[in-house]
């Protein structure tokens, strides 16, 4: 397990995906309730939430922070794909009947922003998991990934709608991203 396969609210919740954690190229011994007890143990949790899907193109075989990620305790970004035709259309819309159905420790339902996909980034024929979601969250700013295209602007804005406390700013990642991550997974796994 990476560190962009989990997303946290700061009040007692994780969130992750079954593409990933499930995958049977990753825990083939454990069921999702072992799974659970050991994010729980591991992180000081109370609580696991499950979407079920990546995006296309994602080697992490469906890593959370291209997805959905937390921006305070009760509200996700979650991203969407606006075209019907692009193969990550469905497998986006089932997150958010996931999404639609959670409730949080306390019961209350979680607030989804929708957050739209960048247009397809495509490097030597492969489509790259270009993501306005793999943002880096510092102290004072947000560093947002765009990708020369159209939406940036749009999710620059919703991003800083999510964020009123912090300055946000887009970076080109089109250069980035043929590594097949951006912002967020570069700040992961790093020792201190």
């Amino acid at each position: 397990m990476e560190g962009g396969s989990v997303d946290f609210n700061g009040k007692g919740t994780l969130i992750t995906s079954t593409c990933c954690l499930l995958n049977k190229n990753r825990n083939p011994s454990l069921d999702r309730r072992q799974i659970e007890t050991s994010l729980m143990n591991y992180y000081g949790v109370e609580q696991v939430l499950w979407v079920k899907e990546g995006i296309i193109g994602d080697d992490t075989d469906g890593h959370i922070d291209d997805t959905v990620r937390f921006v305070n305790e009760d509200t996700v970004l979650a991203v969407v794909e606006e075209n019907r035709q692009d193969e990550n259309y469905s497998l986006l819309q089932d997150n958010l009947r996931d999404l639609s159905k959670m409730r949080l420790l306390n019961g209350k339902q979680l607030t989804v922003v929708e957050l739209p996909m960048p247009d397809e980034v495509i490097y030597e024929d492969q489509r790259l998991p270009a993501s306005y979601a793999n943002f880096y969250i510092a102290n004072g700013t947000v560093i947002v990934p765009t990708f020369r295209c159209v939406k940036d602007e749009k999710a620059l804005q919703i991003i800083a709608g999510c964020f009123p406390d912090r300055k946000v700013i887009g970076i080109d990642s089109t250069e980035i991203i043929w590594g097949l991550g951006s912002f967020h997974c570069l700040s992961q796994q790093e020792p201190l």
